[in-house]
């Protein structure tokens, strides 16, 4: 029997030819009564791994750049995700040595009065490199509108959205589709406004080839602010299904409409498909990954069958974009079973923020030993936190995402460790890799 043919099936020679061996290494399907002291073991070492925390929101609850959209009003939210979980007293416990057993408005008031002292003590920058340092992260992906003078650039690098500029025309259609919309679509206004102040123009360019190039320079010009990669909320305005229309079909749509009137919705989509691509495009051609919300998402109205991770399929692989790198945002939750299988694709990555938060460790441990059990070296560690207001901050969040992670990780890898599908030292790297090592490979020489 030929090794080439086998190893097309994923089998090495040396299985084949070695009985012993192959039962020596045999996994079973249940792990054994040693899970426990397995996890006990791995725990304090996943605990001291320097942690790249790939997607948050850090920032203050009342800085409105913390993201380019907002919470509508009264949001329904899973039960972990609702201010009243017991695991945020924890978290205030942990970071601040928060002295009550509840969150009531009344005690609420010494947390709230401790930050403050905190960042008189901890002035500019200090203040949140003290909590990354307090959660063991060595950096974290700062998703923002914009970045503030205390956050470091250096721990927190910068990663900028890009959807307002599918959204240049009268919106009045988009925004009446549902209240939620009514929230959000204003908001890519105003981000798009901003770019435009940022390049020194007044109005949207004539033609839609110096509408364009417009893009491509707010791009360029946000990489050398430090920018290291493209964020797209897609997801929460439309369908996450992207046709393939031509350039003179964006270009007879925006010439039609670049001076008023109101597009219609299959105009509109044909006009933002296209500038999506093109967006792809120049991220393989300025080495900014693209990183898309993949996941469910705040607001009654967000349809999850039209944001399901499985319509981007066609994009991702498109041979077209095969230098650019895309990180699924979320990983597909609920769907991450098959978002998995996207990794197949060299330049596509798994983020697990809001996994972890959405789930318990209990529930988040499958998530992970599902992926590390099929594309280990294409999934990163996030928390998705966020400054949900003055008392539960992106402080509390931070803890509860990275402890969630840390345990849910250390549990899963017990079990594969027990079941014999991998060793220990195995599992380190294993643990490494996804806490660290892949994403930093992903912006060579731009961040630690």
């Amino acid at each position: 029997m030929k090794c080439s043919m086998q190893l097309r099936h994923g089998l090495s020679c040396a299985i084949l030819v070695s009985a012993s061996s192959f039962a020596a290494a045999q996994a079973r399907p249940f792990p054994g009564p040693d899970v426990q002291k397995i996890y006990d073991r791995l725990l304090p070492q996943i605990e001291k791994i320097p942690a790249f925390d790939h997607h948050a929101h850090p920032g203050f609850s009342d800085d409105p750049d913390v993201d380019a959209m907002a919470a509508p009003p009264d949001a329904s939210e899973a039960l972990r995700t609702r201010g009243d979980n017991p695991e945020l007293v924890a978290a205030a416990k942990a970071l601040f040595g928060y002295p009550y057993a509840d969150l009531s408005p009344e005690h609420s008031k010494w947390l709230v009065a401790k930050k403050a002292e905190l960042k008189k003590q901890y002035p500019g920058t200090a203040y949140f490199n003290m909590i990354l340092d307090k959660l063991n992260t060595e950096s974290s992906v700062a998703n923002r509108a914009m970045m503030p003078g205390y956050l470091d650039p250096q721990r927190f690098p910068w990663v900028f959205f890009a959807d307002s500029f599918m959204w240049p025309f009268n919106n009045e259609h988009e925004t009446a589709r549902n209240p939620d919309e009514g929230v959000y679509i204003p908001l890519q206004e105003k981000m798009l406004h901003r770019w435009m102040q940022q390049e020194n123009i007044t109005k949207l360019p004539t033609t839609f080839d110096d509408y364009l190039n417009f893009i491509a320079q707010v791009l360029e010009d946000n990489k050398n602010k430090g920018g290291i990669a493209m964020k797209f909320e897609v997801a929460y305005f439309r369908p996450t299904t992207f046709s393939d229309p031509t350039r003179e079909q964006a270009e007879q749509i925006y010439r039609q409409y670049v001076s008023g009137g109101i597009p219609s919705e299959k105009e509109y989509r044909t006009f933002q498909d296209y500038v999506f691509r093109f967006l792809v495009t120049q991220g393989g051609k300025l080495s900014l990954p693209v990183h898309i919300h993949t996941a469910i998402g705040i607001g009654d109205y967000f349809n999850l069958s039209q944001g399901n991770i499985m319509n981007l399929e066609s994009v991702l692989r498109d041979p077209r974009y095969h230098n650019t790198i895309f990180v699924m945002i979320h990983g597909g939750y609920p769907l991450e079973r098959e978002a998995i299988w996207l990794a197949a694709m060299k330049n596509v990555y798994l983020d697990s923020s809001f996994g972890e938060l959405a789930q318990y460790p209990s529930a988040f441990k499958e998530t992970l030993k599902m992926w590390l059990e099929t594309f280990p070296d294409k999934i990163t560690f996030g928390t998705d936190c966020f400054p949900y207001n003055q008392v539960l901050g992106a402080e509390e969040s931070y803890w509860l995402g990275a402890q969630s992670s840390r345990m849910a990780l250390a549990a899963a890898l017990a079990e594969m460790i027990s079941e014999n599908e991998i060793s220990e030292s195995r599992a380190l790297e294993l643990a490494h890799a996804y806490l660290h090592d892949t994403a930093v490979k992903l912006y060579p020489g731009r961040v630690h």
